[in-house]
């Protein structure tokens, strides 16, 4: 038998038990979140029809809008803030396979040559001698995972991995909802653009219509001036429209990774029957399922719970194998030789005896962490249920409202109709048209921001379902998908 192999079989032969135990702290289980039933303001929903044809991933596609689609096809890939997101990923990835390697032993090589000089013994009277001595060898080491914490610690970065990746895909909902909600703004701006420019023109026919009138002395003075005045205040507020526009363009531009000066969007008005698409509500579990930001607090979650594993394991001692070995000579020449030959072999066992209760802080401060993640967790669910509450009752409430403003704007057109007719006529005064006309006027542009809220709360929903439309194809979605939103680490 080898005796030199003795010492490495008996502690292999001893470790292997101990490395099949079960690791330290506690076992991650998912903690309980509210889950109510149905949503509060779901009551009543008209659910898109048909919903087999509804989309899943580019949801913006349902507005039927070429050009939202073309910004968001530029923004998935020029937009800076995913970039930093896709960075912080590739960082959580590269942290799991750091703690991947403590599993596996260490191996290193070292080589080194000296020439010393020893000083001369006065007592005897012996000279001093100089040596060489060189050397070369291999170590390894390799802690042995008795009690898990590094396959706890890979256990935390895993959860902290996928954490990331959920935090991906939410950077990129966030963007494709806020450059969607921008666009959109961009539009009504266009339209309101239309709107005063329709008013202007109106404002000087009416201007002119004064002057002739003012001209045969059937109107006074004063109603030209109301004219000039409404003429002027028409004008000044499209321009303020025009600096509105420029803002949202702009904001459009650096959304899509791009400096505002080579970015531009020629203005074009919402077609006449622009309304939001009717939005199907998901059901409770299938939220928890499609929403990133609520997987991304799950997975801090199980790795909090990992790192309560990592604290714990302190209490336990740390068995360490290590061995080297290699050549040593005064001498080049026979270096590398059988009778030059060192090495060693042994194992090392080590435990903190007194600390000044720095491991009991360490496990209290983790347990805290724990919990923490947890309350936080709880809490990004019920923001969730909320902002989906929140979205669906803007747009139960805005689509009455949308008909009830659509009513008012015919009334109120008819009005300065007939306000204009008696003013020709000579039965009222000029007052009563611009009074007429500035009804007129509130009433549309109440109109358009009715429209405007209505498409940014329709796209406020499809964020706070997790970018999902379709409701069928959410319940379909896998228990997993909670807990691994985007590329799995």
């Amino acid at each position: 038998m080898n005796t030199t192999r003795l010492p490495l079989t008996l502690i292999a032969a001893t470790a292997l038990p101990l490395l099949a135990a079960c690791a330290i702290g506690p076992d991650y289980h998912r903690p309980d979140a509210p889950l109510p039933q149905a949503y509060k303001e779901d009551q009543g929903w008209q659910h898109a029809q048909p919903q087999d044809a509804a989309p899943r991933g580019a949801w913006w596609t349902v507005f039927g809008d070429a050009t939202l689609d073309a910004l968001e096809q530029q923004a998935a890939t020029a937009s800076l803030t995913l970039a930093q997101a896709e960075a912080q990923y590739r960082q959580a990835q590269a942290q799991l396979q750091i703690a991947r390697a403590g599993l596996v032993p260490t191996l290193g090589a070292d080589a080194s040559a000296s020439r010393s000089h020893g000083a001369a013994n006065t007592q005897t009277g012996a000279a001093g001698r100089t040596v060489n001595q060189f050397s070369a060898g291999l170590n390894a080491s390799w802690e042995l995972d008795l009690w898990g914490r590094v396959r706890r610690t890979v256990e935390a970065q895993r959860a902290n991995a996928e954490a990331s990746a959920a935090d991906l895909e939410s950077a990129r909902l966030s963007l494709q909802a806020q450059l969607a909600q921008t666009y959109f703004q961009l539009r009504v701006t266009d339209e309101q653009r239309r709107l005063y420019d329709d008013t202007v023109a109106a404002n000087q026919r009416a201007l002119q219509l004064t002057q002739n009138q003012h001209a045969v002395g059937v109107a006074a003075k004063a109603d030209v001036v109301q004219a000039q005045t409404q003429l002027a205040t028409a004008q000044a507020q499209a321009l303020d429209v025009q600096s509105q526009r420029a803002q949202l363009e702009h904001a459009l531009a650096v959304l899509v990774g791009k400096t505002p000066a080579e970015f531009s969007l020629a203005p074009q008005p919402l077609p006449d029957n622009a309304v939001p698409p009717a939005a199907p509500a998901g059901v409770p579990s299938t939220l928890l399922q499609r929403r990133p930001d609520i997987a991304a607090a799950e997975r801090r979650v199980a790795a909090a719970n990992a790192q309560i594993g990592v604290a714990e394991t302190a209490y336990f001692p740390t068995l360490t194998l290590s061995a080297s070995g290699g050549f040593q000579n005064s001498s080049t020449a026979d270096w590398f030789t059988l009778p030059n030959r060192v090495w060693s072999l042994g194992p090392q066992l080590a435990l903190t005896l007194f600390d000044g209760g720095a491991r009991r802080a360490q496990t209290a401060q983790a347990q805290a962490a724990y919990d923490g993640t947890v309350a936080a967790y709880r809490q990004t669910v019920l923001t969730a249920f909320q902002e989906v509450e929140d979205n669906l009752a803007q747009l139960r409430v805005l689509e009455q409202e949308s008909q009830v403003q659509t009513q008012a704007v015919a009334l109120a057109q008819e009005s300065l109709q007939l306000a204009t007719n008696q003013y020709k006529a000579g039965t009222v005064s000029y007052l009563n048209v611009v009074s007429a006309q500035n009804a007129a006027l509130a009433a549309q542009r109440s109109a358009l921001s009715v429209l405007n809220t209505r498409l940014a709360a329709s796209v406020g929903l499809i964020k706070a379902l997790g970018g999902i439309w379709d409701a069928d194809t959410t319940a379909s979605a896998a228990p997993g998908d909670a807990t691994r939103s985007g590329p799995s680490p």
